[in-house]
């Protein structure tokens, strides 16, 4: 008989239980950090209407949407598909509550999305985002934008990454930096090249410019606006030596300040930065964009990224709700730190104490005795086998940090001994 294929499917990930205990506490960390700063949980429905989710998708995401195929007493229910991130089921979820919400909305969601695209190292199908979004009622303060940035940064610094960068920009300024130079109609692929230019050498940044039939001057104008990064007044000053008149310009150069300057003002004088490659490639960005990078790992790329849209629910609703948010790709990014030996505290087990009966005749006192162990707030995990004590004591070792023996003279004498499993120490363990 033929065995079936039990790998998973390409782009998933699965993890074996020490790796998956680190996630999850990676998670959890990540969670906690989120709830700190209030910003409330909530879970939206992993399949959603179909049209719903199209509407926003756009560009190479509408490809990669996963359909669902119902069943035949669903079939009658409109077409629906897995959704491929939080941000678009949250701007239906506003439109649908809003009346039983608070504004500002400060809103996190941590939960698995799904991208039909190529399968590659690094890439997956099914993945973990950690989200935090803060969404506004007609007007949302540029402050909000830095809160966001704030946030994601200490959730990180949870996670015991090496120094990190965050490089922001803001839309507004790249969009009245178009206009400005009447470059509207090639906006889409100047963006692109943008986005593209840290990936290839400078000689090809220029190629593709000019292959657009801009004009020398004008050529020049955008590599030298593309290279403009630094500190906030490094930033502002390169950048109104243009000498625009643009309104949108001028504002964007002024949110820009303002968010890194309350950045400062926390503590990121050193690990944030003005830097107008930061364009971000989904469409709904209006204005602060940001990415985070590992300096010394720039190979990894960005390992949280987000931005300020205009009109979260501007499909859904008459009414206008700004907004800003950032995420955290779990998946991805606990895979790059394990590729390049960055997950800290791999020795760590899911389980505290394994208690081990010396046999099975004392069953009812070793039930009891886990309880109260667990009681203590501890992972117990309680070892019944036919095997030998040492088998037994070799299975305890791989799965928990501490192991009790609990036998006949134990038992009658109420004195019980807990081993340390890595250093073989041995101590006194009081109920």
């Amino acid at each position: 008989m033929k065995k079936l294929n039990t790998s998973p499917i390409s782009g998933m990930q699965e993890l074996l239980p020490k790796e998956q205990a680190i996630f999850n506490n990676y998670k959890e960390t990540i969670r906690e950090v989120y709830r700190h700063h209030g910003f409330l949980e909530i879970e939206t429905p992993t399949i959603d209407r179909a049209e719903i989710l199209f509407a926003k998708a756009g560009g190479d995401t509408e490809k990669q949407i996963y359909k669902v195929i119902k069943t035949e007493e669903a079939a009658d229910d409109a077409d629906q598909a897995l959704r491929f991130d939080h941000t678009v089921p949250l701007a239906r979820y506003v439109a649908e509550h809003e009346s039983n919400l608070s504004f500002p909305f400060k809103v996190t969601q941590v939960g698995r999305n799904f991208r039909g695209e190529r399968a590659q190292k690094g890439r997956f199908r099914e993945f973990y985002q950690c989200d935090v979004d803060i969404i506004g009622r007609n007007t949302l303060a540029a402050e909000n934008d830095a809160e966001v940035i704030l946030t994601l940064n200490e959730a990180l610094e949870g996670l015991n990454l090496p120094e990190r960068l965050v490089r922001v920009s803001n839309r507004k300024i790249l969009a009245g930096f178009l206009d400005e130079l009447n470059l509207q109609e090639v906006a889409k692929e100047i963006l692109s090249i943008i986005d593209h230019a840290e990936k290839v050498e400078p000689e090809k940044v220029k190629a593709w410019l000019t292959e657009l039939n801009i004009g020398e001057e004008r050529v020049a104008q955008v590599l030298e606006f593309i290279e403009i990064s630094g500190d906030a007044d490094t930033v502002t000053r390169k950048l109104k030596a243009f000498g625009f008149a643009s309104e949108k310009f001028n504002e964007g150069v002024e949110e820009l300040a303002l968010v890194l300057r309350t950045l400062y003002g926390q503590g990121l004088h050193d690990s944030a930065i003005g830097d107008m490659k930061i364009v971000r490639g989904l469409d709904y960005y209006t204005g602060t964009v940001f990415e985070t990078i590992i300096p010394s790992r720039k190979e990894i790329g960005s390992i949280c990224s987000g931005g300020r849209y205009e009109n979260l629910a501007e499909l859904y609703s008459d009414q206008k709700f700004p907004g800003v948010g950032g995420s955290i790709g779990l998946t991805r990014l606990f895979f790059l730190m394990s590729e390049f030996g960055m997950i800290k505290g791999d020795s760590e087990k899911p389980v505290d104490y394994a208690i081990i009966p010396f046999d099975s005749t004392e069953r009812e006192y070793c039930f009891k005795f886990a309880e109260r162990v667990r009681e203590k707030g501890f992972k117990v995990d309680l070892v019944w086998s036919d095997k030998k004590l040492g088998d037994k004591l070799k299975y305890a070792a791989s799965v928990a940090k501490y192991g009790i023996v609990l036998g006949e003279n134990e038992i009658r004498s109420g004195e019980f001994i807990a081993k340390d499993f890595e250093t073989g120490e041995q101590t006194p363990f009081v109920l």
